[in-house]
């Protein structure tokens, strides 16, 4: 009898040893799994990106001077190893750019500053019917690829820094223009973004006061504090990584108000500046906005905004194809045309409607 327990006792342990190694293989195999999938998704983005940007000859080189630019902005605020080879090297980013082909090197004209949207996004063909209107009145445009932005792999991914020095690569893909086109503007230069572009609009004109003669912020992230409280943790992911902000904003509240337009509107100077929400969107949560928008009248600051009710289409509303949406963007060409004096600024609709859709 003692025999046949101890054989069981044994084979009891050998089972569990057996279990224990084969959870053990399992959840190796499922990290490396994770890792393999994370890298194909950077890969897939890489092949979208070139795929998109053949599309972008397609749909604007009838009327525009495609090209993409490798510039780089400040070095890294936030390195894994400091004393590796080639830390504090500037960080470097495509830019594309897009001047009229009409255009006489002769002149002078503006220029407009558009930073993407999106935590992890990229300058895409979604803006192709904006780049048609603005190109369409005169006006050049540079569109920084800034660090964090998809499409260049996982190193440029990590490099994210929202809300911080990646609004410094925006500022110098602007300062890069002036340097090398000399038919720009210096005087003439307006910044305008939507959503996480909108954040960088305001950060720009806050922290550059002099270098913009126009903004337009629309439903523009303003306050990361509130917007971490509404949205899920795979979101706050996103900011908690440990190559990113690292920490929460319940345990680092400082930083993610350092990176919040809502909490520095004590620096803006009255660059005119407009801005724009939408009850309904499901992104930008109004109360963001209503926030920077109460933080700026409480700080005596000079500014326009609208906030619109509902309008179909909620976070992307005024960058559809809607006629709404066009009246809207109508709006903002007018804005920016008051203090940037293209050669052939929109006068109405039907103007809009045939530079960005031909007919």
């Amino acid at each position: 009898m003692n025999k046949l327990l101890a054989i069981l006792s044994f084979l009891i342990f050998i089972a569990g040893t057996i279990y224990a190694q084969s959870f053990e293989n399992v959840a190796d195999e499922l990290e490396s799994l994770k890792s393999y999938n994370q890298g194909l998704n950077h890969k897939i983005d890489v092949l979208e990106k070139k795929i998109d940007d053949i599309l972008w000859y397609h749909k604007v080189g009838d009327i525009a001077h495609v090209d993409k630019l490798y510039i780089y902005g400040p070095p890294k605020w936030k390195e894994k190893n400091p004393t590796a080879k080639g830390a504090g090297n500037p960080v470097k980013f495509w830019t594309y750019t897009f001047i009229p082909k009409n255009i006489d090197t002769g002149k002078k004209y503006p220029l407009i500053v558009l930073p993407h949207g999106g935590v992890h996004s990229d300058f895409n063909t979604y803006y192709a019917h904006i780049v048609r209107e603005l190109v369409s009145q005169g006006y050049i445009i540079v569109a920084a690829e800034y660090r964090g932005s998809t499409g260049y792999g996982k190193g440029h991914y990590e490099k994210i820094d929202y809300g911080g020095l990646e609004t410094e690569d925006v500022y110098y893909s602007r300062n890069f223009m002036l340097e090398n086109y000399d038919f720009i503007d210096k005087n003439r230069v307006g910044i305008l973004g939507w959503s996480h572009g909108g954040l960088i609009t305001l950060m720009n004109i806050f922290d550059h006061p002099n270098d913009y003669q126009v903004a337009f912020a629309g439903v523009p992230v303003s306050d990361l504090i509130a917007r971490m409280g509404y949205h899920t943790q795979s979101y706050r992911d996103l900011y908690e990584a440990e190559y990113h902000i690292g920490k929460s904003a319940n345990d680092n509240v400082q930083e993610y108000r350092r990176r919040s337009p809502a909490w520095n509107t004590h620096k803006f100077e009255g660059t005119p500046l407009l801005i724009h929400t939408n009850t309904n969107d499901d992104d930008v949560n109004v109360l963001e906005v209503e926030h920077l928008i109460k933080s700026l009248k409480a700080e005596g600051k000079p500014f326009e905004y609208e906030i619109f009710e509902a309008v179909p289409g909620g976070h992307s509303f005024d960058r559809m194809d809607t006629k709404i949406g066009k009246e809207v963007r109508l709006k903002i060409h007018l804005h920016l045309a008051k203090y940037l004096n293209p050669e052939n600024p929109f006068k109405s609709l039907k103007d809009l409607q045939k530079a960005a859709y031909k007919f």
